[in-house]
């Protein structure tokens, strides 16, 4: 049997699930989709009834077609693409919101346009300020100590102004801003010194005469004082002097005796000639007790004739036994020596024993330094300064240094230049420049290197920003300066791009490192800081789309 053919009957009852289903009438199904579509308009109707009585209750309506079509882009229509804030708001773009006031060109004396020393009314300050002479001449000084760079005359950056949609937009993006301050500033040349001691207050002691350390006073570290002992020599040249100038001076006393009696007898029984004979013998010994006093003196044992004049021979022995040493050590000596030849070695200045090679019972003599006397409270100084920068070192200069062991603020010790040598060094080329540098806490070690700065221009007053504010564009130095009416709430959030002439850079102070601006603001005024190259960015893409 195929499967098209109906089944052929059996005989047996056909079940329920056997017999053949008929489809409804065609009415009853149009009146189910009636009834179906009136049930969806009543929930409709019921929602709608239910949003208007909420809306009566709130005050809410319905907007029109219009403004749906509309809304969606009123925000995008009203916003300034090309510089960032609403145009409705833009000031490039209705300049009647923060009118311009007058340009100015390049001013000749300070090389900036717009120049606010010249021009106050281009100052964004409240109340307008006056630029005082003593304003115009610390420019003067700071342009004209060195070769600054200069802006270009041609560039019109200076004309630009950038706004920000808000200032929450700026806090948003780390924007600070800082005012223009006065601060103190300096320029200096940095180069490396080799501390010494100076020559002119360090001395080689050596005896005045060959002979053998008999004691040895002081050692090397100790404090001295000019003429106080530091060693005895045996010296038998000392011996020597003393016996000459006792014999000396007892001639001369025996002689004077004899003139004197001869003169009693002169012209009876005693011919002139011997008179005269007598006389000359006087100034003979006289010119001998000179002589030996001079020896003496040569020795450092200074002793005038008068003073010992009229001593018994035994007295002035004794007298001269110890001649030269301290009172205290001489009756110390008396019983413990019989010696005349004790030569004292003394400080020549006031300072420190800063080497001592003396030994006793060690023979020396005048070639032999026994100790090296220093004063240590002022030391030389000896910068290498380079050709091109020595011509602008001048005795009287002060001068900064510091070596590796000495760090922060309080490690600066302040010197002074004394000489700048007109010849520079056959080897290294450069040109020594000595400085007196004080050393009152011994904190400096001769034959020590470290880093000095020579102070070639100070300014206790300077205009400076945070060095972080000052953009190089290539052709000239900008900074980002608020608009006088910033804080107001309704007042557009606008910088003026201004160019300015840098001084010394990078000076270090309490806040961070500062600029000087020797042209180009003025104090009170409020610079972008921190993240300020946010707005340098706007400055050069706008930029790019003027080209």
């Amino acid at each position: 049997m195929s499967p098209s053919e109906p089944p052929a009957p059996t005989g047996e009852p056909q079940t329920r699930s056997d017999r053949p289903i008929h489809p409804p009438p065609r009415s009853r199904r149009v009146w189910g989709r009636i009834a179906s579509a009136a049930v969806a308009v009543a929930c409709v109707i019921g929602v709608a009834v239910g949003v208007v009585s909420l809306g009566g209750a709130t005050g809410w309506h319905v907007p029109k077609a219009s403004a749906l079509r509309t809304g969606a882009t009123a925000e995008l229509d009203d916003w300034c693409s090309e510089h960032g804030v609403p145009e409705s708001a833009c000031v490039e773009c209705h300049p009647e919101l923060l009118p311009r006031g007058a340009a100015y060109k390049q001013c000749r004396d300070h090389g900036v346009a717009d120049c606010p020393l010249c021009h106050p009314d281009v100052v964004q300050l409240a109340t307008r300020p006056t630029g005082s002479d003593a304003d115009r001449a610390l420019a003067a000084r700071a342009l004209g100590f060195a070769q600054r760079e200069e802006n270009d005359p041609k560039c019109k950056k200076h004309t630009r102004r950038i706004q920000l949609p808000t200032d929450e937009m700026a806090r948003r993006l780390g924007l600070e801003v800082a005012p223009v301050t006065r601060g103190a500033v300096s320029e200096a040349i940095q180069t490396t010194g080799e501390i010494t001691y100076d020559p002119t207050r360090m001395a080689r002691v050596t005896p005045r005469a060959g002979g053998t350390v008999w004691r040895v006073l002081r050692d090397a570290g100790d404090k001295v004082r000019a003429g106080e002992l530091l060693a005895l020599v045996d010296a038998a040249e000392v011996g020597k002097a003393k016996t000459e100038f006792q014999q000396a001076l007892v001639q001369l006393d025996l002689r004077r005796e004899t003139l004197a009696k001869l003169r009693m007898v002169a012209g009876t029984t005693v011919p002139g000639k011997d008179l005269q004979a007598a006389e000359a013998a006087v100034e003979e010994a006289e010119v001998r007790v000179l002589a030996a006093e001079q020896t003496l003196a040569n020795l450092g044992l200074p002793l005038k004739a008068a003073t010992v004049r009229g001593l018994a021979p035994a007295e002035l022995a004794g007298r001269m036994q110890f001649l030269g040493l301290p009172e205290p050590l001489a009756r110390s000596l008396v019983g413990r020596t019989a010696s005349s030849n004790l030569l004292p070695v003394t400080a020549p200045l006031d300072g420190e024993v800063v080497a001592r090679t003396a030994v006793a019972d060690e023979a020396t003599d005048p070639t032999r330094p026994l100790f090296t006397v220093a004063d240590t409270a002022h030391m030389w100084l000896t910068l290498r300064v380079r050709p091109e920068d020595a011509n602008r070192v001048k005795p009287g200069h002060p001068v900064r240094f510091r070596h590796a062991g000495h760090a922060g603020p309080s490690g600066w010790d302040l010197g002074t230049v004394v000489w700048v040598s007109p010849a520079a060094d056959e080897k290294a080329r450069t040109v020594p420049v000595r400085v007196d540098l004080p050393n009152p806490s011994d904190r400096h070690h001769a034959n020590t290197f470290g880093t000095a700065e020579v102070v070639l221009r100070s300014e206790p007053e300077a205009v400076v920003i945070p060095s972080g504010a000052l953009h190089w564009e290539g052709c000239c130095h900008i900074v980002f300066v608020r608009d006088r009416d910033y804080e107001k709430p309704d007042a557009p959030k606008v910088f003026h791009v201004r160019k300015v002439r840098p001084g010394a850079k990078d000076v270090p102070a309490a806040t961070g490192p500062v600029t000087e601006i020797a042209a180009g603001l003025v104090p009170g005024e409020w610079v972008a800081t921190a993240n300020s190259g946010v707005l340098r960015s706007e400055l050069l893409k706008n930029d790019l789309g003027a080209g």
